[in-house]
């Protein structure tokens, strides 16, 4: 089935960013919607271990490794970044004011509950910060594949791993689809051209929603 790279599900997700949003991206895949802003319509990124509107990444040998973002990746300064304590940052996700966060997942259930941490065999010691994000953002999206590596659906009606938040993902972008979550249920938005709803349905472990109109998922080649 062809499907969407992960560069192209994080260029459709930077998409739908309001130019001045104040934005948390969660690390790895979802780091990757910094790269594809529209130019002249950039957010304002923030990271939990206290920098707000840091740069790109820098060159490979230009790294200042005193700078690095929550994901421990190096990022560059510009003018207007701030630095701020650990805590202060924390305050600002649990005090409303990041508009926007985007996270990768294992399960999204179709109430809005996230499951996107896990402490199994290749899992992580704690959930970090996205526990404090889906519930402090003002608008949670996720990004992932459609399906686990071993074709099960991610999409789910239930979750069955720890979960991160309750009934706080409003949008998935996937490899095959843009999906909002609205009254408990998976609204089709968006959806490959080459991929029937039936076929879409099948790879999908919960009822989707089908409005009149669903726009064809167009990304460019990356």
């Amino acid at each position: 089935m062809e499907k969407l790279s992960n560069n192209q599900i994080a260029w459709r997700a930077a998409q739908d960013i309001v130019a001045g949003s104040y934005v948390n991206l969660g690390i790895g895949f979802p780091e990757k919607v910094a790269q594809y802003q529209p130019k002249g319509h950039e957010a304002i990124f923030h990271t939990e271990n206290g920098i707000l509107n840091f740069g790109e990444s820098p060159k490979p040998g230009e790294e200042d490794w005193d700078v690095i973002n929550a994901g421990k990746k190096a990022v560059t300064i510009r003018p207007g970044t701030a630095f701020f304590h650990h805590a202060d940052s924390f305050a600002m996700v649990r005090g409303g004011h990041l508009d926007v966060a985007i996270l990768g997942a294992y399960e999204v259930a179709e109430n809005g509950d996230l499951a996107n941490w896990s402490t199994g065999p290749r899992g992580v010691p704690a959930v970090g910060g996205a526990m404090d994000l889906v519930h402090g953002a003002k608008r949670v999206a996720v990004i992932t594949d459609h399906v686990t590596k071993d074709g099960k659906p991610k999409l789910v009606k239930a979750c069955t791993l720890p979960l991160t938040g309750v009934g706080c993902v409003t949008r998935i972008y996937t490899s095959l689809a843009v999906i909002d979550i609205e009254g408990g249920r998976f609204v089709l938005r968006e959806k490959l051209p080459s991929i029937s709803v039936e076929d879409l349905q099948a790879v999908t472990g919960a009822e989707l929603v089908i409005p009149e109109t669903v726009a064809d998922l167009i990304v460019p080649e990356l």
